[in-house]
């Protein structure tokens, strides 16, 4: 059964020129095409240098309206370039929720390559982490489904496992009832991405680290939830080299891998019970549930 939600608003290159002529007249005669649609947003590249992306649904207005209010600063001295919004929508009479115009990157899905292939953005991605994660101040975007404590999705991870969609569910379930025994994070909100996973990596032809893209999730809490990119991205060399690039961040939290394993556990689990339509991102939960049982508990 396909999972992909339906558009709430149809959206075509007719009506994303009208927008930009109402709101960006610059941007306006800029060469203009449609190149994805996605859960929550279309995506048209705009000339050489941008992409414009418009929420599908209501859902994802209140995402864009996050990236718009807080990215900005947020990424402006990042090691690592975003997606943050270069040029802010409006809602208006043509559309009515926020949009934005984002930085076009020419590179390679990191979804799309070996995970062996993927040691060489250990480091970069390290970096991006060491600079995002900064505690939040008071009125961060609050988000009901990462950075929280993992007991509070375990309702969600239980129907996953009990679907018949996730392979291994037994051993699954014994790691994922391991980690909701561990204690919480002891510090402050940090922010996290939330969506960590390689179909938000952008590389370079040479593999290198281009763009971490998508902050739709934003929010702030755990950053076991961001860590849990060491099983979603990386094989097993990747993740040692990943956890020695993060340096002594995380500790003074000694259960903080094991959590990062647990918001693993629940990534995977979504993508393998919710990506039916979507051979990839099916691939992608596949093979980091293999991760997960090859490493086994108490990572590393």
């Amino acid at each position: 059964m396909a999972n992909h939600p339906p558009a709430e608003i149809f959206v075509d290159t007719d009506l994303v020129r009208r927008l930009l002529q109402e709101q960006h007249p610059e941007l306006a005669d800029l060469p203009l095409q449609p190149v994805a649609n996605g859960w929550d947003n279309y995506i048209f590249r705009l000339g050489t240098h941008y992409a414009v992306r418009l929420p599908r649904r209501r859902a994802a207005a209140a995402l864009t309206a996050n990236e718009q209010t807080w990215l900005p600063g947020l990424t402006a001295d990042l090691p690592v370039a975003t997606s943050g919004p270069l040029f802010a929508g409006a809602p208006s009479d043509a559309f009515p929720w926020p949009w934005n115009v984002t930085a076009w990157f020419p590179g390679v899905e990191v979804s799309l390559q070996p995970r062996d292939r993927n040691v060489i953005l250990a480091g970069p991605l390290a970096g991006f982490l060491n600079a995002f994660h900064r505690p939040a101040p008071e009125g961060f975007p609050v988000n009901p489904v990462r950075g929280v404590p993992l007991a509070q999705r375990n309702e969600a991870v239980m129907e996953r496992l009990d679907s018949g969609m996730v392979p291994h569910a037994a051993r699954i379930r014994e790691l994922w009832q391991a980690s909701l025994q561990l204690e919480l994070w002891p510090g402050p909100p940090l922010w996290l991405h939330g969506d960590l996973h390689p179909a938000n990596l952008v590389g370079t032809a040479e593999g290198e680290l281009q763009a971490v893209i998508d902050f739709g999730d934003l929010t702030a809490g755990d950053p076991a939830t961001d860590l849990a990119a060491a099983w979603l991205v990386f094989d097993q060399h990747g993740r040692t080299e990943f956890r020695e690039a993060l340096g002594n961040q995380y500790d003074a939290d000694p259960d903080v891998w094991g959590r990062a394993q647990g918001w693993a556990v629940y990534m995977a689990s979504a993508l393998l019970a919710n990506s039916d339509d979507h051979p990839g991102m099916y691939l992608l939960g596949s093979e980091t549930l293999m991760e997960i049982l090859t490493e086994g508990p108490g990572w590393p």
